[in-house]
């Protein structure tokens, strides 16, 4: 597994209604060994069309095209790639990071920025590649990237996670992990029924409810927020499981 982290490379989809931008993204792929070009269109229509015959871990995406948006196609996606957005406007940097991207890069582009964010989209990836391959083991053991280092935990100690934008917080008994992963993709990866998402910022271990008051959650003295709309579907889980008894 180890050895498959190590050589990944990053399919990449550029999204550009100028020639001339595609180029100069299209020239900085070239030189890093980690991304390759799968393919390159004007418009957020023909991506559309792409990312449904091809397949696309990273999407460079510029903002103001005709008919729709970058941002607007990016809202539009069930499930989107990585996604750096490219543009020459300053302003839409928040209503980016909304929509959980990876970057924003303001054109003209320099490499250095280029780099920066494109070894952000390789450890976002490195980082659910491997949640994924650990979730499909058969042990309860998994590996998290933290810089340079592979940290072992067990999933089932996992007390509930926190997201922060492009970050999870997993909280373990006696310690807390961040890892470069969006909560979309977290909640993703681990097993449905042992994990329920109480509100849009806490997926909890259901094992680990130590009780509901109104609307909150206890968990080893730790009180999260449940959303008025998750309540029914947690209640139903957790009669099923006769956690609290009858």
């Amino acid at each position: 597994m180890m050895e498959n982290l190590n050589n990944i490379r990053l399919r990449c989809l550029i999204i550009d209604d100028e020639p001339g931008a595609i180029e100069g993204i299209k020239l900085y792929i070239g030189k890093l060994d980690f991304l390759e070009i799968v393919d390159t269109c004007f418009s957020a229509i023909d991506a559309s069309t792409i990312l449904k015959e091809k397949e696309i871990d990273l999407m460079f995406l510029d903002i103001n095209m005709p008919d729709l948006t970058g941002l607007e196609f990016l809202e539009s996606l069930e499930t989107a790639p990585l996604t750096i957005l490219t543009t020459a406007y300053s302003e839409y940097a928040l209503e980016g990071y909304r929509l959980n991207v990876i970057d924003y890069l303001l054109k003209p582009i320099a490499f250095q920025r280029f780099f920066q964010a494109a070894q952000k989209a390789k450890n976002t990836y490195t980082s659910q590649l491997l949640f994924k391959q650990n979730l499909e083991n058969d042990d309860n053991d998994i590996y998290i990237k933290q810089g340079d280092s592979f940290i072992r935990i067990v999933w089932t100690d996992i007390l509930y996670i926190e997201s922060m934008q492009n970050y999870v917080k997993i909280h373990l008994p006696d310690k807390i992990h961040i890892v470069h992963q969006t909560m979309a993709a977290t909640e993703e990866m681990l097993p449905k029924e042992s994990f329920f998402r109480i509100h849009k910022s806490f997926l909890v271990n259901i094992s680990h409810i130590d009780s509901i008051k109104g609307g909150r959650i206890y968990v080893k003295n730790k009180e999260l927020p449940l959303s008025k709309y998750r309540r029914g579907d947690l209640f139903k889980i957790v009669i099923n499981k006769k956690l609290f008894g009858k």
